[in-house]
């Protein structure tokens, strides 16, 4: 394993004095009287609990580094030579450009979508607001779909409530679901993610009712952190409104002495938290059929990082109940807030929780059982990671949950808005080089003005780079599939990963590379 340096980071904007650095407590080996920094320690003594999130806070999305023991690159994808699946085997037609990347999810009302990835929850977060038409038009245009995480009408400056406390109007969430509405054109489907507040509020209700919103997704859980969702406020009037709604405020905004902390000024930030939530399956089986009483299509639901036990709950509550999509999200995950140390030291990392997911449905269809179709997360982003999932769930798993790798498109692109106008110094040499029009830059926009016409010239430049990414997973995928001889997803077996070590044979359940089709090998020696 790499060494890891747990208190130092650059997420934290910290870094050890010492040239040698103690590998469990990662304090610097010769720790100074007199040193002026620049640890977590050192850090901490000054701004305390600032400490516990990555920096600068709104700005960033934060993926934890800790090299785990065995994780996905220890897989390699198998090529083959013989044979095709879903084609005849012509070189004429079994061209890379023919494999079919559409996949499906769902139990009676499936969802398609022309490409098998959809987004992680794009919640209350700043990056999620300020970012979300980027990411709204990119995933309708590109056929996928779209998780609107938790909050978002909780945190909504303009919320309105009736006297039982249930959301009577949200123009946060309205903006949210009617952009990626916009541009919907059959593929994907805009997943709106309820919490413990979201259910006090009658969240579902609101979206199903007055926004048409066709599936709701419960949440237990998440990769990146084993608490509920959070943000940080930089208002003392908006944390107490907040907290009067009913959400978890840290420190205290009415606590005079923090109040006074913050208009001096060294406490600049509040924390607005959610509960945690507790599961039972009477209450789990109750609340399904709740929201299919009050109109949801679809129900799916995202679990995190938990121990076997509760992916076992997971997996055949799941099944039993009809859900019609079990996201389930291994460690560390990537986050726009969460603790960084959290991240980094808690859960069940990916490949580990995957294969106990495999295992439990497969247990589970052996016992005559229903499995949920599943979606695997945790740390992809490219189309040989995608590829993988789908191989190490298959035939249970249906598509792939992508977080920050679908964000940075989409900022990327909403900064090039910026940049294009002369903004902040204008385009840096990295994208100028590609030329000094959003025409020239973006390799698919006469794509997309041909099939939009002038329509096209209003979309978010983010929705086109998200376009973009999509593309590019997409036709990756489509060589990695015809490599493997698969021309459609439902045709991605475990036969076509391997393990490049033993300890990940035994942890995942593939061939170890020496094993892999070593007997009809020693059968073609020996005929």
């Amino acid at each position: 394993m790499n060494l890891h340096r747990p208190n130092a980071n650059e997420a934290l904007q910290t870094k050890n004095r010492s040239r040698n650095v103690a590998p469990q407590s990662g304090i610097c080996s010769r720790c100074l009287d007199g040193c002026k920094g620049n640890c977590d320690m050192f850090q901490a003594t000054f701004r305390g609990r600032e400490l516990l999130y990555p920096q600068p806070f709104g700005k960033v999305t934060a993926g934890a580094d800790k090299d785990y023991p065995v994780d996905y690159s220890h897989l390699n994808i198998m090529g083959y030579a013989l044979g095709a699946k879903g084609i005849a085997p012509d070189p004429d037609k079994a061209t890379f450009p023919a494999v079919d990347t559409e996949t499906s999810f769902g139990f009676s009302q499936k969802v398609k979508m022309k490409v098998p990835i959809f987004t992680g929850a794009l919640g209350s977060t700043d990056i999620a607001r300020i970012n979300w038409n980027h990411f709204a038009v990119g995933a309708a245009i590109s056929g996928i779909s779209l998780v609107c995480g938790e909050n978002v009408c909780g945190i909504d400056p303009e919320l309105e409530l009736d006297g039982q406390g249930m959301v009577t109007k949200s123009p946060e969430m309205d903006r949210r679901v009617k952009m990626y509405r916009r541009y919907h054109e059959g593929y994907g489907d805009i997943l709106v993610q309820i919490n413990v507040e979201d259910t006090r509020n009658g969240v579902a209700e609101y979206v199903i009712e007055k926004l048409g919103a066709e599936t709701i997704e419960l949440k237990w859980g998440q990769g990146a952190k084993c608490i509920g969702g959070e943000i940080k406020v930089n208002s003392l009037e908006r944390a107490i409104e907040l907290k009067n709604r009913g959400y978890i405020v840290t420190p205290d905004p009415e606590n005079p002495a923090f109040q006074a902390a913050f208009k001096a000024g060294p406490l600049k930030q509040f924390e607005r938290h959610s509960r945690l939530g507790f599961i039972d399956q009477e209450n789990f089986m109750k609340e399904v059929e709740r929201l299919r009483n009050l109109g949801a299509k679809r129900i799916t639901l995202k679990t995190g990082a938990y121990p076997m036990r509760e992916l076992a709950m997971a997996i055949r509550w799941s099944g039993d109940a009809n859900i019609d999509l079990l996201t389930i999200d291994g460690a560390p995950g990537g986050t726009g807030m969460s603790p960084w140390r959290m991240m980094t030291e808690w859960g069940i990392p990916s490949i580990y929780l995957h294969s106990m997911a495999y295992e439990l449905c497969d247990r589970l269809a052996r016992n005559g059982k229903r499995v949920p179709d599943l979606a695997f997360a945790g740390g992809f982003s490219s189309e040989d990671h995608v590829f993988k999932a789908l191989a190490m769930g298959a035939p249970y798993c249906k598509a792939v949950c992508i977080g920050r790798a679908l964000m940075i498109p989409g900022m990327v692109g909403k900064n090039t808005e910026k940049w294009l106008r002369g903004e902040d110094g204008g385009l840096p040499p990295s994208i100028s080089k590609f030329g000094f029009s959003k025409e020239e830059i973006f390799m698919n926009y006469e794509i997309l003005k041909e099939k939009y016409g002038s329509e096209a010239d209003s979309f978010p430049l983010g929705a086109i780079g998200i376009y973009n990414v999509v593309d590019k997973i997409k036709v990756g995928l489509q060589q990695i599939m015809a490599g493997s001889r698969n021309w459609k997803v439902e045709y991605i077996s475990r036969d076509d990963i391997f393990s490049l070590t033993e300890e990940c044979a035994k942890i995942t359940g593939t061939k170890y590379v020496m094993d892999a089709y070593r007997e009809e090998a020693l059968e073609i020696i020996d005929s």
